[in-house]
């Protein structure tokens, strides 16, 4: 699966007296999907999600899935701190439609959390789910940050595809892209190199996928260096099988798969960036994209930095970053989701209040948010 480009993690919506606001997550959602955004992240620790129910988190869940556009990368927070837990929301997901799941560092037993149990309880997830896994590191709140050595090791894990890390340190990033540069995996993508998720070929073929019942191999999607074809595959979706992989780094010839015009191309372990205003230092060493919190209230601006970079022009994108730095420090790091939520509102998004223990903001933190996001409109 090709995680490239800009990625909100969604937060989710309340009413006053605290219950899920669903028809306002379903408007934005609907929006994002209207962004240049590759994709959208549901129940990230922008979402609240620690704050939710289980029953909530199935009914966000549910309800972003059914509003997203099928040409999204749909990503879903089914991490716990049980093995089980995961494996049980990573399966509802996958049930769902979602296309990876993003799996948090367990954390509460803090002293206990030596690599030895890391790297068994991400290879466990990672051996039994039927979607692909992404690593979500997030020192700030665990309290705990992935040794290097750890994530080089589960790198080379076929259903693992990459890591959001949000340490926010950039040589971090620049040595996870050197120590996992031999792991190289070929995806499908669009004709235009865009991500091909199995939504999107059910889309493309709706009568076929359900006239057939076949299974898509997601490991064909998702990107594996591993022909045996044991890689899990996801639950319940429908569509032809996927076309046979190319050898090469990437390939220029072109199949119809589930009526869409796809190719082959060559991607690595795929680093995120975790905060937006390290998004280009992080992309100069190696990350790809980034899941981002200050891009739920301002995608649009954070995408700016990614296709300056993209396109290789360096004085663009260090302008378009340095546009939002101040901003992205402020209210998403520092202020946090009540912050990132009122952002929100300023921009067409629904924000509303967070869930108590966390505080709506003052008056005079509002004034703030307003001035530093003056002029970063979407």
């Amino acid at each position: 699966m090709l995680l490239h480009g800009i990625i909100p993690p969604v937060t989710t919506p309340f009413y006053p007296d605290g219950r899920v606001y669903l028809k306002k997550l379903e408007h934005n959602v609907d929006r994002y999907s209207k962004t240049p955004a590759a994709g959208i992240v549901v129940l990230g620790s922008t979402g609240e999600a620690i704050m939710l129910s289980d029953e909530e988190r199935r009914e966000v869940l549910a309800v972003a899935r059914e509003a997203c556009a099928p040409h999204k990368v749909l990503i879903a927070g089914t991490g716990a701190e049980s093995a089980f837990e995961t494996l049980r929301s990573t399966e509802y997901a996958a049930e769902l439609g979602y296309d990876v799941a993003l799996v948090r560092t367990p954390h509460f037993y803090r002293p206990q959390m030596q690599p030895a149990n890391l790297l068994t309880f991400y290879r466990t997830v990672a051996d039994r789910s039927p979607i692909p896994v992404l690593i979500y590191s997030v020192p700030v709140f665990t309290n705990y940050d992935m040794p290097e050595e750890l994530i080089v090791e589960l790198a080379s894990h076929p259903n693992i595809i990459g890591i959001k890390e949000s340490s926010g340190d950039v040589e971090k990033v620049r040595r996870l892209a050197v120590t996992t540069k031999h792991v190289k995996r070929s995806v499908t993508v669009t004709e235009t190199f865009a991500p091909v998720t199995p939504r999107m070929l059910k889309a493309a073929a709706p009568e076929r996928a359900s006239a057939t019942g076949e299974l898509i191999p997601v490991g064909a999607l998702a990107g594996t260096n591993d022909d045996s074809g044991d890689s899990p595959r996801r639950m319940g979706e429908g569509g032809p099988p996927t076309a046979t992989r190319s050898a090469e780094p990437s390939s220029s010839a072109i199949s119809v798969l589930g009526g869409l015009k796809t190719r082959q191309k060559e991607v690595g372990f795929q680093i995120l960036a975790g905060t937006a205003q390290r998004l280009k230092p992080c992309l100069d060493a190696g990350a790809v994209g980034g899941v981002l919190a200050f891009s739920t209230a301002a995608p649009t601006a954070c995408y700016e930095i990614y296709a300056a970079w993209k396109e290789g022009d360096a004085e663009l994108a260090h302008l378009k970053q340095e546009r939002i730095v101040k901003a992205a420090t402020r209210v998403a790091s520092q202020i946090g989701i009540p912050g990132t939520k009122y952002a929100l509102d300023l921009n067409g998004y629904y924000g509303g209040p967070p869930r108590l223990p966390l505080l709506p903001l003052t008056a005079d933190l509002k004034h703030e948010v307003e001035q530093l996001m003056a002029d970063i409109r979407n």
